[in-house]
């Protein structure tokens, strides 16, 4: 099957100056890209006006467990994401299992959706995704978190010698099967307790290589610079490439200044030949659980145990006075936000009522004592499943990151069930275009572009993905950008992008004027 697309725009993701040409798919494969092709084609489209780029790569989507459903992915295609890249901040749906497997999961925090739980190595968690029909591609990592809880529960005990060797192999077994990098959520309970010498020894399998460290830091307010700095120093001695997930300063008091501070710390270090990026996305609140704000002080090692307690007085108590201070080692939104700045977007039953909004005015509304008392309800009563959105950051800020040479773009959706997700979930990917290009003009089309495709792809080894260059996969976009739009906001997310003309997936179309088309086209990327 020979299709010729002809008299586009072409970016083609690399950068470079877009140019007026014409572009010829074979079967899965870009076999031309040229001022002007002269062959006969099954199909020619002309794009006059348009602009034809690589379709978007989005890097640090939890949608690990979605990834196995047979949904059409419309949320995603709708966007023009061609693959996704699952397994991120420390959460990864395999392994699972060992002496661990019946405790509950971090996978429980609504982060990946729901899925059933069994005994899963991460080779079969990839055959899984080899045998499912896929909407889009697919890579994975495989995630710290999950490792450690396989070993180790949420205990906030050290690993032991044995642990670690167990945990290696399993990270080993993960890259060899086609893992495309190591994640870790050092913010996230019970990876907090993991210490710097137990992440090197887990991360020996990364030394030397390509594949990319990708990491939550352990806070993003008061603490972001030495978090920062922390990451740094573990994927130096662990010699391997570093992507700092979801690079942003939360809390008031930090914005306009810390995020420059952090920077500095990292353009040191790549002008010392360290690879390292980072990633965002283009919004000023962010998406996770609701036990984020536990302490972990409060948790003591035993999530189960804080989650009973948080329904008694006397835990309800305790969790107020935990968060009221200030902590030296781990970020309290408590104080660096505020209630006021925390958003329910998920809930079961008749929690839902509480949907949309901020905690204190939920905890007023319904006759609660104060935010913490509704907080702790809610994560007792939901067995820590309620997610949240929190208000964080300062636009200035997101700008400045969006304009780093070495920033790529995500949308760090979160798959709660709920119907109020964070808009990312919807429209990162059309927003960026509309807001950040077409409004308010941070960055030019080429470069918006080429944090979408080539720079993740090339990022997480992912060969002959992100380019519209000849051998490359025909994952291929067409689009007005002065007609890309996404309506999805925090207060009505669930609105699908708008403005995609033409989306190819390894050279079958599958969006066409805004619908769905043809058959899932998508495959399990395996990297080596």
């Amino acid at each position: 099957m020979k299709r010729l697309i002809r008299n586009g725009l072409l970016i083609d993701g690399s950068g470079n100056t877009p140019n007026i040409g014409d572009l010829l798919i074979e079967n899965d494969r870009i076999v031309a890209v040229e001022k002007s092709i002269t062959v006969d084609a099954d199909e020619i489209i002309d794009a006059a006006g348009k602009v034809v780029s690589p379709a978007f790569v989005d890097m640090h989507r939890h949608f690990d467990a979605k990834a196995l459903s047979d949904r059409s992915k419309e949320i995603e295609l709708r966007q023009g994401i061609a693959t996704t890249v699952v397994g991120n901040c420390g959460f990864s749906m395999a392994p699972l299992g060992g002496e661990f497997a019946g405790i509950k999961h971090q996978n429980d925090i609504p982060i990946l959706g729901s899925y059933p739980k069994r005994e899963l190595s991460f080779p079969q968690y990839l055959d899984l995704l080899q045998n499912t029909p896929q909407s889009l591609n697919i890579a994975a990592m495989i995630g710290l978190g999950a490792v450690r809880i396989t070993l180790n529960g949420f205990s906030n005990r050290s690993l032991t010698d044995k642990q670690l060797d167990a945990g290696c192999s399993m990270i080993r077994d993960a890259l060899n099967a086609g893992a495309c990098g190591v994640s870790a959520g050092i913010m996230y309970l019970p990876e907090f307790y993991t210490t710097q010498d137990e992440y090197l020894s887990l991360l020996e399998p990364l030394k030397g290589g390509r594949k990319p460290f990708v990491t939550h830091i352990r806070g993003e307010g008061d603490s972001m610079v030495e978090s920062v700095r922390e990451v740094i120093e573990i994927a130096k001695r662990a010699e391997c490439p570093l992507e700092i997930s979801h690079f942003k300063s939360c809390g008031m008091k930090n914005w306009n200044q810390d995020i420059f501070r952090a920077i500095e710390l990292i353009e040191t270090e790549r002008a010392r030949g360290m690879d390292i990026s980072v990633d965002f996305y283009p919004y000023i609140g962010g998406s996770t659980g609701l036990t984020t704000m536990l302490p972990p002080a409060f948790v003591d090692g035993d999530m189960q145990k804080a989650l009973q307690k948080l329904g008694t007085k006397e835990g309800v108590d305790a969790f107020r006075a935990a968060s009221r201070i200030d902590y030296s080692d781990w970020d309290n939104y408590a104080l660096t936000l505020g209630w006021d700045r925390i958003l329910i977007s998920s809930a079961e039953g008749e929690n839902r009522k509480f949907i949309g909004m901020s905690v204190p005015e939920a905890a007023e509304k319904y006759g609660f004592e104060d935010a913490e008392a509704l907080a702790a309800y809610l994560m007792h009563t939901e067995n820590g499943r309620t997610a949240i959105i929190n208000l964080s950051m300062d636009q200035n800020d997101v700008d400045t990151i969006a304009r780093l040479p070495y920033s790529v773009l995500i949308s760090d959706a979160i798959y709660a069930d709920t119907d109020t997700p964070h808009p990312r979930m919807f429209g990162a990917f059309p927003h960026f275009i509309e807001d950040y290009v077409v409004k308010r003009n941070v960055l030019p089309l080429e470069a918006a572009i080429q944090k979408m495709t080539s720079m993740p792809a090339r990022r997480m080894q992912l060969k002959d993905r992100g380019t519209l260059f000849a051998g490359s996969y025909a994952d291929v976009l067409i689009f007005d950008p002065k007609k890309i739009h996404s309506a999805a906001s925090f207060t009505s997310p669930n609105h699908l992008g708008e403005g995609i003309e033409r989306l190819y997936i390894n050279g079958t179309c599958r969006v066409l004027n805004d619908r769905i088309t043809g058959i899932p086209s998508g495959s399990c990327l395996i990297t080596t």
